[in-house]
């Protein structure tokens, strides 16, 4: 008898459905259908599935196990608040990142009564609050926990901070009744980055509370198990691609990029240790497994600040188009984000946006060098990760997908000689995820690691290289 999985994701454009046949260890079919965000997400969840049921069956999957991740109605909000914005704060960002959530606004030191207000009008949905390493400052983490108790916020509040002030930060909270949740410190120890805990915090109340979208508490009683931030299920699927399992081998040091309508998030799974015995690194080490989120590289939504970062003049000039022609398609497409490129100039103009995107992220995730000269000869200092030595970029997303061309998007994403601060692969290959197998890989990775390993790795397919790249 089949064991089949439904793999959904609840998407801010598409809800779309895997089944997976555990008996065979196979994809048996991926659907979507337009997210119906406005009304009910569960209209748009019965559409695929009724897509989906008209290729292997409804039978097929009736009796199926259901996991699901969503980033519908902009997924999971938070702030973060900390005490020295390069410390403490720092590491409360990746934290809250790396639990698949959209960071609003980050708070460093003592909060004013104004910073109350701002966070009120943030519209998040759990709220990040660390200071002080284990037995080092107390009076930044106790203020901000008094000034947020006597707020009117309803939010959950994670506290990761000085554990020395744990007791006295929650009687703060229940004495008004506040929803706080006490976790291991973020940065326990200088240079000693902690955030594994805090992000499964996060991550199990998105779970118990967190609803967005209308329809989303039905979803919840029809799944069985699991709800994930989506790009916390491509996180845990980059991570098993990158590292495997006891019975079957990982990929090895990735990259994985995904260029969205809003944003465009880059996915690095690497300690990123320098290269060369001639850098030296600075700052918080950060994590194997790091997510960044570029909330103004999406190639629809934010389709103007990719072209207003690069410059009007140039990005018509590397096209060879007029900037009128430029301006009335970006225009067009920011106020119809569901537009198709029909024109040859149109789909240029398009490509040229998904390589920029590729190409700011990824320097803004990548670790760069600063040159410095010593009695010892030239040195570098490293602020970030050294992701030179890494061999393959794994690309997702519907511009990639859908591009004639997706080699020239990924290399973006590479090494070049004119930026040789920044510390981008030199060496790697491409992967196209053409079925958006990474996030249904990060939810089946939960309970059948070597399974979703297997099918993600079969999924993915190589892109060729053009001619003349490294």
């Amino acid at each position: 008898m089949k064991q089949v999985i439904l793999l959904i994701d609840f998407g801010s454009t598409y809800t779309k459905v895997t089944a997976v046949d555990v008996t065979q260890q196979e994809v048996m079919a991926t659907e979507k259908s337009p997210t119906t965000i406005s009304t009910n997400v569960t209209e748009g969840l019965n559409n695929a599935l009724d897509n989906l049921g008209k290729i292997i069956g409804k039978d097929a999957f009736a009796k199926a196990s259901k996991v699901a991740s969503s980033s519908a109605a902009g997924g999971l909000r938070m702030d973060a608040i900390g005490f020295v914005p390069q410390l403490t704060l720092e590491a409360a960002r990746m934290a809250v990142l790396n639990a698949g959530a959209k960071l609003i606004n980050c708070y460093s030191n003592k909060l004013l009564t104004e910073d109350i207000e701002s966070i009120g009008q943030d519209q998040i949905d759990i709220l990040l609050l660390v200071g002080g390493t284990d037995g080092g400052n107390e009076d930044v983490l106790v203020h901000n926990a008094k000034m947020l108790s006597n707020s009117d916020l309803s939010i959950p509040i994670v506290v990761a901070g000085n554990r020395n002030c744990k007791e006295i930060v929650l009687d703060i909270f229940s004495k008004n009744n506040k929803n706080a949740i006490v976790t291991d410190n973020v940065l326990p120890e200088v240079n000693v980055l902690n955030i594994e805990p805090a992000r499964n915090v996060i991550r199990n109340v998105f779970m118990k509370h967190i609803v967005h979208a209308k329809g989303m508490d039905e979803v919840k009683s029809y799944i069985d198990n699991v709800l994930l931030p989506t790009p916390a299920a491509i996180l845990n699927g980059a991570k098993l691609l990158a590292e495997g399992t006891e019975n079957e081998p990982g990929l090895g040091d990735l990259i994985i990029i995904d260029i969205g309508g809003a944003t465009t998030d880059v996915h690095s799974v690497s300690e990123g240790l320098p290269s060369r015995p001639n850098i030296v690194l600075k700052g918080i080490p950060e994590p194997r497994a790091k997510r960044t989120v570029e909330g103004d590289l999406g190639v629809r939504f934010n389709a103007k600040s990719i072209l207003e970062s690069v410059g009007l003049k140039k990005f018509s000039e590397d096209l060879g188009l007029s900037p009128d022609i430029v301006t009335d398609w970006i225009e067009k497409i920011t106020n119809e984000t569901e537009t198709v490129p029909q024109t040859l100039d149109e789909k240029r103009i398009d490509h040229h946006l998904a390589v920029n995107a590729v190409r700011i992220a990824v320097d803004r995730h990548v670790g760069r060098l600063k040159s410095h000269y010593t009695p010892m000869g030239e040195m570098f200092t490293l602020y970030g990760k050294d992701l030179t030595e890494v061999r393959t970029i794994i690309g997702t997303g519907g511009a990639l997908i859908h591009s004639q061309d997706p080699s020239s998007i990924f290399q973006a994403a590479c090494y070049s000689s004119k930026q040789p601060n920044l510390l981008k692969p030199k060496n790697a290959r491409f992967l196209l995820d053409s079925n958006y197998i990474l996030y249904a890989g990060g939810l089946l990775s939960e309970q059948w690691p070597d399974l979703a390993l297997q099918i993600m790795k079969k999924q993915l397919l190589e892109v060729k290289k053009l001619e003349g790249e490294s």
